[in-house]
C-alpha cells in the first residue's frame, strides 16, 4: 500500500513474514549528510551513485530523522520506505564477494571459487599461458552441468579437470603423449573432486562421438589438419572451443571449420580463442 506523511513519500511492502526494515531513500546526497546521520540510530547505508538507502533501528527513528534532516538540508529529497525482511537480506548481501587472505579464501555460496591444483610441468596447462586462460573463460560461458566433454591434447589435464568441476557428467581427456597423460593423472590426484577418463592415443584413431563440448587447445596448424575429426567428435548441437592459434591464423582456422558459426571470441595479446556451434 502507499501512504503519505509529513510531505515525505512512504512506501510499505510486506513480505510473507510481515517484517520490514524502515529506511530512507535519499536522492542527490548533499555534502555533510553522512555526518548528520551520526545523530540517529542508523543500522546500515547502501550508497548508490544517485540514491542512498539509509536503514534505521525502527520506524519512529526513521521518521524523526526524516523530519529533522529535511529541515536541516534545504531542498533535500527524501522518501520513507519499508523493505521486506527477505528483500533487505538479499540486497545487503548480493554484492558480497570472496575474500582472499594468504592461502585462505572465505566466500559466500554464490561466489565460491573453483580451485584447481596443478603440478607445474614442461607442458602448457598451469593456467599461466594465455590460451589456457582463454579456454577456461570460454568454458564458463557455457552450461557445463551434465554435459559430455572431450579434451583433445589435454596436456596437464587442467581443462578437463575444470570441465568436471564445472559440473560436466562425463569428461574424456586424450593426448598422444604418454608423459602428458601421466602428468594429467598426477593432477587428477591433486583434485579428488574431479572425475576424468584419461586416454593415450592419436586423435586420428579416436572413434566418432557425440560430445556436447570439445576442447582443443592446439596449434593453428594442428587445428586446421584435425578440423574434420574434431567436428566428428561433436554433437550436432554441441560446441567446439578452439585455442592455441594466433590472430594471423584465424582466417585459416575458421575456414577449416566452416560452416560452423562463431558464438564467442576472445583474445589475449596475439592469442585467440573461439567457441564454434
Amino acid at each position: 500500500m502507499t501512504t503519505r506523511a509529513c510531505s515525505i513519500g512512504s512506501r510499505t511492502f510486506l513480505d510473507k513474514t510481515g517484517r520490514t526494515w524502515p529506511a530512507l531513500d535519499v536522492t542527490h546526497v548533499p555534502e555533510f549528510f553522512e555526518a548528520a546521520l551520526t545523530d540517529y540510530l542508523v543500522t546500515a547505508i547502501n550508497e548508490g551513485d544517485e540514491v542512498w538507502r539509509v536503514f534505521f533501528h525502527d520506524a519512529a527513528e526513521r521518521d524523526r530523522a526524516a523530519r529533522e534532516l529535511r529541515a536541516a538540508f534545504d531542498g533535500l529529497s527524501l522518501e520513507a520506505i519499508d523493505i521486506p525482511d527477505e528483500d533487505w537480506a538479499a540486497r545487503s548481501q548480493a554484492d558480497v564477494r570472496a575474500v582472499h587472505v594468504g592461502r585462505l579464501i572465505v566466500a559466500p555460496p554464490w561466489d565460491a571459487p573453483i580451485t584447481i591444483v596443478v603440478q607445474p610441468s614442461m607442458g602448457f596447462g598451469t593456467g599461466h599461458h594465455a590460451t589456457t586462460r582463454l579456454c577456461l573463460a570460454a568454458m564458463q560461458q557455457l552450461e557445463m552441468r551434465g554435459k559430455t566433454v572431450i579434451d583433445v591434447g589435454t596436456g596437464s589435464g587442467v581443462l578437463a579437470i575444470a570441465a568436471s568441476l564445472l559440473g560436466a557428467a562425463n569428461v574424456i581427456a586424450i593426448d598422444d603423449d604418454a608423459d602428458a597423460v601421466a602428468a594429467a593423472r598426477e593432477n587428477l590426484g591433486l583434485n579428488p573432486r574431479s572425475r576424468v577418463t584419461l586416454q593415450v592415443g592419436d586423435l586420428r584413431d579416436a572413434a566418432p562421438a557425440n560430445a556436447d563440448v570439445v576442447l582443443a587447445n592446439l596449434t593453428g596448424a594442428l587445428l586446421v589438419t584435425a578440423a574434420d575429426r574434431l567436428k566428428q567428435l561433436t554433437d550436432s548441437g554441441g560446441r567446439l572451443i578452439l585455442s592455441g592459434f594466433m590472430a594471423s591464423e584465424e582466417r585459416d582456422v575458421l575456414h577449416a571449420f566452416a560452416p560452423l558459426a562463431v558464438e564467442y571470441r576472445a583474445h589475449e595479446e596475439e592469442w585467440l580463442c573461439v567457441t564454434l556451434r
